[in-house]
């Protein structure tokens, strides 16, 4: 294999190094990524402490109304035991009855909007609870998947390293130098010549070059600096 073969190769393993690198962090972040799960979480400990707030405003709607409704059935009891014969006492008995009765209905109108409150908030947390088992599934199943992937990139890394140390240490070193150094400000180093341009820079090569190119010697575009070869 000519050099500027074995440096297109090690651009290769470069490249797919690369590419599995980008794999291997999306496959960890797939396996560390549960905002959802939080999301849902922080939503049930919100709809409880909403459905605690609104069973204690139930509780005292609740005795409130007891109270009111026990008041006028002691009046109730005045006034209809014959015990009092006071005119007087017993026009005010009927007025406080009647007052009492007027916040009554209100008061139960309030009880069944909190109650319905209550009936809400309690299917909110019940859907809530199934879609965390939902999204607590769904994650044990991406550990086991991702977890695998996880396991099968970094064998692969592991053997695309090796690969790359073995070749490397091949090479010459001012031309793995060269490599490096243009591989760092251009991103990729070595470009095939084909129908006479440079596939880096689409500028024409000179014959000359491109002769010597495909010969294996290492020649760089006088253009884009890119190492020209030609398999």
């Amino acid at each position: 294999m000519t050099l500027t073969g074995q440096l297109y190769k090690l651009q290769q393993l470069d490249l797919e190094l690369q590419r599995k690198q980008q794999e291997l962090s999306e496959v960890e972040h797939q396996l560390s990524d549960n905002k959802a799960l939080v999301v849902a979480e922080s939503k049930l400990a919100s709809h409880k402490e909403q459905l605690e707030d609104v069973r204690r405003k139930q509780k005292s709607s609740e005795w409130e109304l007891e109270d009111l409704q026990e008041k006028v059935r002691q009046i109730d009891s005045k006034l209809y035991s014959g015990t009092s014969k006071d005119p007087k006492e017993l026009v005010n008995l009927e007025k406080e009855v009647k007052g009492l009765k007027s916040q009554i209905r209100p008061k139960e109108d309030a009880l069944l909007g909190l109650m319905s409150q209550v009936e809400e908030i309690e299917a909110n947390v019940k859907t809530t609870i199934e879609e965390i088992e939902r999204l607590k599934r769904e994650w044990e199943q991406r550990q086991v998947t991702f977890g695998q992937r996880k396991s099968e990139i970094e064998a692969l890394l592991a053997r695309l390293k090796r690969d790359r140390g073995v070749l490397a240490q091949q090479l010459d070193s001012e031309a793995l130098n060269t490599y490096e150094r243009i591989r760092l400000t251009r991103g990729q180093a070595v470009v095939k010549v084909e129908r006479g341009k440079c596939q880096g820079c689409h500028i024409a090569v000179p014959t000359s070059q491109w002769q010597k190119a495909k010969a294996g010697d290492l020649i760089q575009c006088n253009s884009c600096n890119r190492i020209l070869y030609l398999g």
